[in-house]
C-alpha cells in the first residue's frame, strides 16, 4: 500500500511490526482476513480504538485493505459483512472510518453499509509530493441507550452463541 494514496503508509511496514500491530488489534476486536484458493492473502479488515479515553470506549474506527489485483471481487464487502456484526455483538456502538481522498470505490463501500460522511481533515496527510485529504464517515451499530453497558472483551464476544454465526455466511474470511 505504499504505492497508493489510500494507504498513508510511507514504507511498507515489516513482517514483525505487522505482527505487532495485529497483536495491538485482537487485543481489543477482531482482525479479519481473506484468502484467496492458494490460501495467501488478500485482503483485512478490523477495528480499532477510536481514542484512548474512557468515554471513547464504545467507539471504533473501521479499517479495510485489499491486495492490489483483487479489488472490486467482493473481498471488502465479505470483510464488512462480518466485522460490523462482530463489532455490534461486542457492544459498540458507533463505527467511524477514516478514507483518504478522492477514493470514490472505498466511499461507495463504506456507503453501502450505511456509513454516512461527517467531515474531512483538509490537507492532514502528505503522500507523493502532495497534501491529501482525509473523509471521515460514521455508522450507528445500536440504539443508544441513556446508560451503555461496558463492550465485552474479543474473548467474552467469541464465547457467545452467535459469534460463529456472524462469520459462517463468508467465504474464503478467516
Amino acid at each position: 500500500m505504499t504505492e497508493a494514496v489510500i494507504s498513508f503508509e510511507v514504507e511498507a511496514p515489516s513482517a514483525a511490526e505487522m505482527a505487532r500491530r495485529i497483536e495491538a488489534v485482537l487485543s481489543f476486536a477482531p482482525w479479519l482476513v481473506s484468502l484467496d484458493a492458494a490460501g495467501q492473502p488478500i485482503g483485512y479488515a478490523y477495528a480499532s480504538r477510536h481514542a484512548e479515553r474512557a468515554a471513547y470506549q464504545w467507539s471504533v474506527d473501521t479499517t479495510v485493505y485489499i491486495r492490489e489485483g483483487h479489488q472490486r471481487r467482493g473481498v471488502g464487502r465479505a470483510l464488512y459483512r462480518s466485522l460490523l456484526p462482530l463489532l455490534r455483538l461486542q457492544g459498540f456502538y458507533v463505527a467511524r472510518a477514516g478514507i483518504a481522498l478522492p477514493n470514490a470505490a472505498s466511499v461507495g463501500l463504506h456507503e453501502s453499509f450505511g456509513f454516512r460522511a461527517v467531515g474531512v481533515y483538509p490537507a492532514v496527510g502528505w503522500k507523493f509530493g502532495a497534501w491529501r485529504d482525509v473523509g471521515w464517515w460514521h455508522l450507528p451499530l445500536h440504539e443508544r441507550p441513556a446508560t451503555p453497558a461496558p463492550p465485552l472483551s474479543l474473548a467474552e464476544a467469541q464465547r457467545l452463541p452467535a459469534w460463529p454465526a456472524a462469520l459462517s455466511p463468508v467465504p474464503g474470511v478467516t
